[in-house]
């Protein structure tokens, strides 16, 4: 693991560039294909997104349907779809607005598709919209629909904030009393601490523990140092900020912001600091000794996602060059309280083996960064035998992520994660670094809450283009 580490160390940061040109080293078409037939392979057109904002900045007066159907047009007008052609959409969401609860179908119908095209939502914490893209597949591969639209949306700029139980269930029988006296004594029962209200957090039901806590454990579990998830996230601020100025987020859509002069044209969390400044932060969650920081973890995020997915025969019918194969998925599940962020160390193994690919087939990993402890941790687990012996039932390791192709145009520490968008953008930076690198399959992995986790398997479509 040592040696993956120093891959993440400044050094190498200064010399991404090259890790961003580099090419797959084996070339594209070198190797065996996946490919089935026509009817049933199934094609990831394009993806998109609105920039990922900061919770509480540009965006903080819309809703989050709104930020959807931002991203619903973009896909539009970027792929020149028909709407009256998409069959089905499935949009990913984690903290809902109860005012929109299917907000795919508010997002949809605000954004001009038929009515009578169906939509639902759904959730999955940090993996929301990654069920969103398998749900589709499922659909498309079952021959019920040929093209479907997938995507995600979370808004923590405005999330609800609910009475405490007590005061809800007075409001409640508030509401059923008959008499003026009932509702006098049902006011007289209200005590002070009734008023206090119940502010939502990234927290899990079962174990009460925010994942932030959990993280740190994680990251001490694996002696994972605070230099090296600074360094980590370093590296991730400073490969989106170059991924940003070279063009290569291409799956950006510019949002106007209504009393806003200037469209919304890029991620605003994207800052290159320096170790100096990153040690200076105190932790944010185990105090004083936590190494877990507002440097190395990932931020509250609002943003929206969408692509496009259909059979490979209906896109050729449609005159479509599709980015790339939707290949293999699995989802994971584990322990959530002391494995809650090792989801992708679990589903790596898996959706390669039933891809019948090994580690050194992959060119492209885009691996979610929830923090930059987690990712590293996960990084330790799958090279541990020890670990893969004890823990995942396997008699050795499969070694970890090879760094020189790990998110080469930032992550969630930089680029952002609207909890219920993310998986979109994972897919869709996976098919275009395919194309930037001349790569054949691309590995996406993530965790979630509740313990639970995803890998996907992705193949460059031949007829792919930049």
């Amino acid at each position: 693991m040592a040696s993956c580490l120093k891959s993440v160390l400044p050094a190498s940061v200064k010399s991404s560039n090259t890790a961003v040109r580099a090419f797959a080293t084996v070339p594209a078409g070198k190797r065996k294909s996946l490919s089935k037939d026509s009817k049933n392979n199934i094609v990831l057109v394009e993806g998109v997104r609105t920039p990922f904002l900061t919770s509480g900045s540009d965006y903080a007066r819309l809703m989050p349907h709104d930020l959807a159907r931002n991203a619903l047009l973009g896909l539009v007008q970027k792929t020149g779809i028909s709407k009256e052609l998409v069959d089905y959409i499935v949009m990913g969401t984690v903290i809902q607005e109860v005012k929109t609860s299917n907000v795919a179908r508010e997002a949809m119908l605000g954004a001009g598709f038929s009515d009578k095209t169906p939509a639902h939502t759904v959730t999955m914490a940090c993996i929301s919209s990654n069920q969103a893209i398998t749900t589709c597949m499922g659909m498309i591969s079952a021959g019920v629909y040929d093209v479907c639209v997938a995507g995600g949306v979370e808004f923590m700029s405005d999330v609800p904030i609910r009475h405490s139980r007590k005061m809800r269930a007075t409001m409640l029988k508030l509401n059923k009393a008959k008499s003026l006296g009932q509702r006098l004594g049902l006011l007289f029962s209200i005590k002070p601490n009734y008023l206090i209200p119940e502010l939502p957090a990234v927290a899990e039901f079962s174990t009460n523990e925010t994942m932030g806590h959990s993280a740190d454990r994680l990251a001490a579990a694996f002696e994972v140092s605070r230099q090296e998830q600074d360094d980590f996230a370093l590296r991730s601020h400073t490969l989106a900020n170059e991924a940003f100025n070279k063009g290569y987020l291409s799956d950006i859509i510019p949002v106007k912001v209504p009393g806003q002069d200037k469209p919304v044209v890029r991620d605003n969390g994207v800052r290159v600091s320096t170790k100096e400044q990153m040690a200076k932060l105190k932790p944010a969650f185990v105090k004083p000794y936590g190494t877990i920081t507002a440097a190395n973890a990932s931020y509250l995020t609002d943003g929206a996602s969408a692509c496009l997915i259909m059979s490979e025969e209906k896109a050729k019918q449609l005159g479509f060059k599709p980015k790339a194969y939707l290949r293999e998925f699995v989802y994971v599940s584990q322990d959530p309280k002391d494995q809650l962020l090792l989801g992708p160390a679990y589903a790596t193994p898996k959706v390669l083996e039933k891809a019948g690919l090994s580690m050194k087939d992959i060119d492209v990993w885009e691996v979610h960064e929830a923090f930059a402890g987690q990712v590293l941790a996960n990084m330790k687990a799958m090279d541990s035998d020890w670990f893969a012996q004890n823990n995942m039932g396997r008699k050795e390791k499969i070694g970890s992520w090879d760094v020189n192709k790990l998110n080469l145009w930032g992550g969630s520490l930089s680029l952002g994660h609207p909890f219920g968008a993310t998986g979109v953008r994972l897919a869709t930076h996976a098919a275009h670094r395919l194309v930037h690198e001349d790569g054949q399959f691309a590995c996406v992995a993530a965790c979630a809450a509740g313990g639970q986790g995803v890998g996907m398997v992705i193949e460059r479509h031949p007829d792919a283009a930049l």
